[in-house]
């Protein structure tokens, strides 16, 4: 691979991984404005549960369209299109005066991350050569995290300034809707960028397009794009049809199997609890006996933490592989959920209902809570977007990408809905207690059904 191509490569990983940061911004940004939900609809608990998790619904959608639609239009297309609903949910959110136009908008946000959680990973796998794709797909998670990162701090530095969520920060406006609003700048940016980069090769083989095909191999891999260009189409099933959902269907099983693993991995994700982290880290943390301002500061903290993560994750990802690093991690969030678990069951109660974390609890349950964003950073976070890019065969990818992806929001949906209740029900204890146990499950899942693809070419993917 010559240096001219690698910049290319890397060019259009890190234009395609700005969906991941968008997906990162736009899922942490409602983490500082629960507050100002609240007060400016006048919503109850439910109500408010609703308001966050709306945008899930538009995520499950997405994902599950994104991946057929990404097989007959195209992967930069999609991406295009995401970019858009990007930027209207970002102004949107912002201007919305009641819980049900918000919902909307949050909606044809979700819209537009479901599709580039799915879309992204698949794009970087099929520019990019086996034995960097590893490396470069976890630049997805990065940037997820990143986005998520620069929420929480843009969430922290706004409500600052104004004195709270509920307070006004500029031009009359409260502060929770400019925390929506600096989405702007990065969703616009995004769709300018997309207009630059190239479409998949192996879309455009599996379109007939293999004369384009051809000549962006040639500018991604150079001498060997012939050849890569015949075993893409050598991938395909025998009467090259082009790639449709009922291609991943198995009469025994329903879909084949390498879809159910796929399913496995999307669920797993989402039932060890990290999204209640990125959606109502503050909302947690207030429930533990600290202030907004000090809420919100733990999760910079956190967001720190996961950029760490992330980068190591990267480094080891096409060393050790993506099996090792699942294995690892689920162990490292089993038992610090379980001290999480613990700690928040056995502190005290305030009279206004509020945990009292005191002297060693409080800092136990905060160095355990950011050590199980670290193992979910260096694992979970990264190797499974990066699994359900890569591990299906060219002719199955979109649509198995859209099953699994699907998949992954309706889980996502499912944890975040059901955290207010159990907060309400069993507490932050029985809560995680749920989370510890999914996390000690999935070492079994992961030690059975998910096999290594490091370093293996995607035309030799089975399933």
């Amino acid at each position: 691979m010559k240096g001219n191509s690698k910049l290319v490569v890397l060019f259009i990983t890190l234009v395609a991984t700005i969906g991941g940061f968008l997906f990162g911004f736009d899922s942490g940004v409602i983490n500082g404005t629960v507050d100002g939900l609240k007060e400016s609809f006048n919503s109850d608990s439910i109500a408010t549960g609703f308001n966050v998790a709306s945008m899930l619904l538009g995520c499950a959608v997405g994902a599950f369209f994104a991946g057929a639609l990404a097989d007959k239009f195209g992967r930069k297309t999609i991406l295009i299109i995401s970019s858009i609903f990007f930027t209207v949910s970002a102004w949107g959110s912002g201007i919305a005066d009641g819980s049900l136009e918000f919902i909307v908008y949050r909606v044809i946000g979700g819209l537009a991350v479901g599709a580039a959680s799915v879309v992204a990973p698949a794009y970087i796998s099929e520019v990019a050569p086996a034995k960097y794709r590893g490396t470069l797909s976890s630049v997805q998670q990065i940037a997820i995290i990143t986005g998520l990162f620069i929420a929480f701090l843009s969430n922290y530095l706004i409500a600052g300034h104004a004195g709270g969520s509920v307070k006004e920060f500029a031009l009359g406006f409260e502060a929770w809707r400019w925390m929506f609003w600096i989405e702007l700048i990065p969703a616009i940016f995004f769709f300018f960028a997309l207009l630059f980069i190239p479409e998949s090769p192996r879309f455009l083989v599996a379109m007939g397009k293999k004369e384009k095909a051809l000549k962006i191999l040639d500018r991604l891999i150079g001498d060997e794009a012939a050849n890569k260009l015949r075993d893409i189409d050598n991938s395909l099933v025998s009467d090259h049809h082009r790639p449709r959902f009922k291609d991943i269907r198995d009469k025994k099983f329903g879909v084949r199997p390498i879809v159910w693993v796929g399913i496995g991995l999307a669920v797993f994700q989402q039932l060890v609890g990290i999204n209640v982290v990125f959606y109502y880290g503050s909302v947690l943390w207030q429930s533990a006996g600290f202030n907004e301002s000090d809420a919100l500061l733990i999760n910079v903290i956190s967001g720190g933490v996961s950029i760490l993560a992330c980068f190591i994750a990267t480094a080891l990802v096409d060393r050790i592989g993506r099996k090792p690093l699942l294995l690892t991690g689920s162990i490292g969030m089993g038992l610090t959920l379980g001290i999480m678990a613990i700690v928040f069951a056995t502190a005290s109660v305030q009279e206004s209902g509020a945990l009292l974390l005191a002297g060693k609890s409080g800092v136990a349950a905060l160095i355990a809570a950011n050590l199980y964003v670290f193992f979910f950073n260096t694992s979970w976070g990264p190797v499974m977007w990066i699994m359900l890019g890569e591990m299906f065969p060219n002719q199955i990818r979109g649509s198995a990408l859209a099953v699994s992806g699907l998949s992954q929001w309706v889980a996502n949906f499912a944890i975040t809905m059901t955290f207010p209740i159990m907060l309400a029900g069993v507490g932050l204890g029985g809560a995680y207690g749920f989370y510890a146990i999914c996390s000690i499950v999935s070492i079994f899942f992961v030690f059975k059904f998910v096999k290594e693809t490091k370093g293996v070419e995607l035309e030799d993917m089975k399933g």
